[in-house]
């Protein structure tokens, strides 16, 4: 009698241990997936603001009662004795205020790091901390890296895109950077979008540095007032100001390891970046030029045709030596090269290899006109990058992880580069027609 009164209490607390654990599971999902801050930093995010070799910038999220905050960063060890030997530093902090949305956002620039050294640091204050992340500073000479590159994500982004991002990082731990294509979210000033963004990239964001491109859906509309990028962009991405002063933070570059990255604005001031781009590629020492913004030189879909793009852009990548061009907006896949304006042909041995591609569920139906040698419809991909000394190789996922397109760039001595198409040939394209999911 005595054991069956035993087994009768442990029955009992073990059926309210379960129920507290659900309780608390439930609530921390609902704390996770709500869009309001608290006192606990979230959105925890890397971005450069400088130099990738030697500083590292972080933004973070809180509750507007904390004005406060801080960043700690001490040089990763195998022992967690790292702690008291981190640095700590005080954070800017901005508020920001959208209709019911306020919020706090924090950011610190680490500088004067080691150059290709880990790192680990944390954000927050008093008895309020993230845990602890790690990130690597770049190289400060040329050395093999692997970058990401994700198109437009803009809808359904916790449900339907966070399983493509998971899966490029999944694919490629070892990536060094997340170019994003533009259009992040639908609409730019929406706050549940942006916090659906951060949940589905989660801690992602705080290890990898994120390169963001600003697409036509990160501008504020106004309901018929001005045009100007969202208030979220300034106040959750700490990034580069050495583009054209009329353009902080959305139109930049940065070196990393033998490689330039310009991003370009293509929503606005379209004449007054070409300069800036023209001389931005003459005076560039490094081997590689890697190229990313929103709207398409060529439309990968139809009843699109960004012409003054094309026309003042694109004659400047093809004299000063662009090796590839990385583009969203069209919302599905397309790769190609260069064609010549005067007839209209393709000639695979000039200038840059252009990219559209998509990483989220809004897909569109390829464009008819055939410039494109790869393409692919109602398809989420992923793009996987690597530079190693004279070649450059292109692989593109599909969100369950087949291998659809690949090539390689091969610096030429003797002049320009040599193209390799190696997509598998007995993978037919993807389109509506043929794809399982067709509307």
């Amino acid at each position: 009698m005595k054991l069956n009164v035993q087994k009768f209490i442990a029955c009992i607390v073990l059926v309210l241990l379960i129920n507290l654990t659900t309780t608390i599971a439930a609530d921390w999902t609902q704390a996770a997936q709500n869009p309001f801050p608290s006192k606990i930093p979230d959105h925890v995010i890397l971005t450069w603001s400088n130099n990738p070799t030697t500083s590292q910038s972080v933004t973070w999220r809180t509750d507007t009662t904390v004005n406060e905050s801080w960043a700690e960063i001490a040089e990763s060890d195998d022992s967690p004795d790292f702690t008291s030997n981190a640095k700590r530093l005080n954070a800017l902090t901005q508020s920001l205020s959208i209709d019911e949305y306020s919020a706090n956002y924090h950011s610190v620039t680490f500088s004067d790091l080691k150059s290709k050294s880990l790192y680990v640091y944390r954000v927050g204050s008093e008895n309020n901390w993230s845990e602890w992340f790690q990130f690597r500073t770049a190289n400060d000479k040329p050395e093999p890296f692997t970058f990401t590159f994700l198109g437009d994500g803009q809808n359904a982004l916790l449900s339907l895109w966070s399983r493509v991002i998971r899966a490029a990082y999944s694919r490629a731990p070892e990536t060094r950077f997340i170019i994003h294509g533009g259009d992040l979210v639908a609409q730019a000033d929406n706050y549940d979008q942006w916090n659906e963004w951060f949940l589905a990239a989660g801690w992602i964001n705080g290890m990898i540095p994120i390169v963001p491109v600003p697409g036509n859906h990160g501008y504020y509309h106004g309901h018929g007032k001005d045009r100007y990028l969202n208030k979220f962009w300034f106040a959750q991405f700490t990034l580069p100001e050495n583009g054209i002063s009329s353009l902080p933070e959305s139109n930049y570059y940065f070196d990393y390891q033998g490689a330039r990255f310009i991003i370009l604005n293509s929503n606005e001031k379209i004449e007054e970046q070409t300069n800036w781009l023209k001389s931005n590629l003459v005076n560039n020492p490094n081997r590689w030029t890697i190229i990313a913004f929103h709207h398409t030189i060529y439309s990968a879909t139809n009843n699109r045709d960004h012409k003054e793009i094309r026309n003042r852009w694109k004659p400047i990548f093809d004299n000063n030596h662009a090796d590839l061009i990385l583009m969203g907006h069209d919302h599905t896949y397309a790769r190609g090269h260069n064609i010549d304006p005067k007839n209209g042909i393709k000639d695979p041995e000039t200038g840059p290899v252009y990219v559209v591609s998509v990483s989220g569920p809004k897909l569109y139906d390829i464009n008819k006109d055939r410039w494109m040698d790869r393409a692919a419809e109602n398809t989420q991909l992923y793009q996987i990058i690597h530079i190693d000394n004279d070649v450059l190789n292109y692989k593109s996922y599909t969100a369950t992880g087949q291998l659809y397109d690949e090539f390689d760039i091969r610096k030429n001595e003797s002049g320009l580069n040599i193209f390799i198409d190696k997509h598998n040939k007995n993978i037919p394209e993807r389109t509506f027609k043929n794809t399982l999911n067709k509307p």
